[in-house]
């Protein structure tokens, strides 16, 4: 079975592989040839996740899956949420949301977080979606240099190491990509 992966994120694709049996190949938008940038236009991660799918079966013609993922924070009223990749602007980089992130937490004692993704994927035009969850907290300063996007600053509830400590294999036995991951390849298994 191919499927294309619709994200342009080398380490989300990097981690997916590593998980997909297999009889499963998953291809980059780059391998069909997409460069355009996919849309992302709704207020929720279950809307924009189908958005980026479609656009790729509508305009490639691949069974494809996408995902969305947001850092929910309690005290920030669930934000960054959806606009976690854009959170400190539409040029931002990684660093610049975790700075925005650690400035508007200063001085509070509730640092409950989860990160949520959910997976969209489409077969011959029908859709199925994923969630996977991981609860955690936010730590006041950066540990580690692994892994990328708010992992530094996010440690999982039963941990004692972030996100970005871990080793690849470690995060995503917990993580709320690996998680979702998990139930995508257990519906793909009932299918080939």
């Amino acid at each position: 079975m191919k499927l294309v992966f619709a994200t342009n994120n080398p380490n989300k694709l990097a981690e997916i592989r590593m998980l997909v049996p297999s009889s499963i190949e998953i291809l980059s938008l780059k391998d069909i040839n997409c460069h355009e940038e996919l849309p992302e236009t709704s207020d929720t991660l279950e809307d924009n996740a189908a958005q980026k799918a479609f656009y790729v079966f509508d305009n490639y013609s691949y069974n494809c899956f996408a995902d969305d993922t947001g850092l929910e924070i309690d005290v920030l009223d669930g934000r960054p949420g959806v606009y976690s990749a854009r959170y400190a602007g539409e040029q931002c980089i990684a660093e610049d949301n975790m700075q925005k992130v650690l400035a508007e937490m200063k001085g509070q004692e509730n640092r409950d977080a989860c990160f949520r993704t959910i997976i969209s994927l489409i077969i011959d035009g029908k859709e199925f979606q994923f969630e996977g969850m991981v609860e955690g907290q936010i730590i006041p300063e950066k540990w580690g240099d692994k892994g990328f996007g708010y992992d530094p600053i996010f440690l999982a509830d039963g941990f004692e190491e972030s996100f970005a400590q871990m080793s690849i294999q470690q995060k995503n036995e917990i993580s709320h990509r690996g998680l979702a991951v998990k139930e995508l390849i257990a519906f793909l298994k009932k299918k080939i």
